[in-house]
């Protein structure tokens, strides 16, 4: 009786070498998932369940600029989210809906273009690039499974991309959202700076805000969601990240030792504490894990 042996490698390969993602897997209307999307089924036990009766902090920030003394209630709810959960979701943050709705929009196009075109911009080696895009950027690593998912990345600072480097698509969206980005980011690593009982600008002095990587993930429909992961369970190596959820959602978080969902909540932005901000912060700042 003849077997077929199953080898990771070769077919990483094939599907890398399509081009095509993830996206491109769903187009040829598969019914089953490849092998290599498969999660072990004790990674996937152990993501889940989840616990329903918690919740990551929310803070609305429409009261900042009132007084000191509406300043400094935003700063304690910021410090304690910081410190004890690592997760907390902005309101009222001053990043106008259209321009959410505008990104999450020019995402979605870029993703459910033509293949053709994506394929321009599909590489596996940044060699300057300002914008890349392919499927699980880690492919050729020592995972025990890919994640259902197709990526682009943006370097937006401190050197940005020319209109010219990014795909009419999205073009406007990621300039304009990125924009408001910044913004939000220095108001955020002033809070911080100030949870932390220094300056306002003690955190922007250390160059946390000088770099903005964009990382736009596009998860298709899957025919067999129970045996695989959008996003494996991980930390991120950066000082900040700031989310925007579809709604959809899928998030979440490790608290406690146990799996919290992040709730879409329409007009917010989620915020996570980095790795690099809890080491200068001697781990007053934690940074957790999360996953989707």
């Amino acid at each position: 009786m003849a077997s077929i042996e199953f080898d990771p490698y070769l077919e990483r390969k094939a599907f890398d070498e399509t081009k095509e993602g993830v996206k491109g897997l769903v187009d040829a209307k598969i019914t089953e998932i490849p092998r290599i999307f498969h999660v072990p089924r004790d990674s996937l036990a152990d993501k889940k369940p989840s616990v329903s009766d918690l919740e990551i902090p929310t803070i609305d920030f429409a009261s900042l600029h009132v007084d000191t003394a509406s300043r400094e209630a935003v700063v304690g709810k910021v410090k304690h989210a910081a410190e004890k959960w690592g997760f907390f979701q902005v309101i009222n943050h001053g990043v106008p809906l259209s321009v959410l709705e505008e990104i999450e929009d020019g995402v979605r196009r870029f993703h459910e273009e033509d293949p053709e075109v994506k394929k321009q911009y599909f590489t596996r080696d940044d060699d300057n690039k300002k914008f890349i895009y392919n499927s699980n950027f880690d492919l050729y690593s020592s995972s025990t499974s890919l994640n259902w998912r197709d990526s682009f990345v943006c370097y937006i600072a401190p050197d940005p991309p020319t209109p010219e480097e990014l795909p009419v698509t999205c073009r406007d969206a990621l300039f304009e959202y990125s924009k408001h980005v910044m913004s939000l980011g220095g108001l955020l690593f002033e809070l911080l700076s100030e949870a932390l009982g220094l300056e306002s600008e003690t955190l922007k002095s250390k160059e946390c805000l000088k770099t903005l990587l964009m990382v736009c993930h596009y998860y298709p429909p899957c025919p067999k969601p129970d045996l695989t992961l959008g996003i494996s369970k991980h930390s991120d190596n950066s000082f900040l990240t700031v989310l925007l959820q579809d709604n959809i959602g899928g998030l979440q978080i490790l608290h406690q030792d146990s799996w919290v969902d992040v709730a879409p909540l329409p007009g917010s932005l989620v915020i996570n504490i980095g790795d690099f901000l809890q080491l200068i912060t001697n781990d007053r700042f934690v940074s957790v894990d999360c996953g989707a």
